[in-house]
């Protein structure tokens, strides 16, 4: 017996892509260290801090969004979409 869901079906639903999801979290990523290391709540540092700060908060949000769009993904083919294994 499948789930209730508020989700409306149609035929143009399709899997979430993951190089998009990565692509898209590497830039909430980079905006949100940008607001930090330049916002009013800075530390000082060093000037190369910053940008490796940048560079692994985008990793990482690029890491979360991709392994997001991934488990839906596994989850929608498993559970929603079984006919399309």
């Amino acid at each position: 017996m499948p789930l209730p869901s508020f989700h409306l079906w149609s035929q143009q639903t399709r899997p979430w892509s993951i190089a998009r999801a990565a692509a898209y979290g590497a830039g909430i990523g980079a905006l949100a260290a940008l607001f930090k290391t330049i916002g009013p709540l800075h530390a000082p540092g060093t000037a190369f801090a910053p940008m490796l700060e940048i560079a692994a908060v985008a990793a990482a949000f690029a890491a979360l969004c991709a392994g997001a769009a991934f488990l839906r993904n596994v989850i929608s083919r498993r559970f929603i979409w079984p006919d399309l294994r």
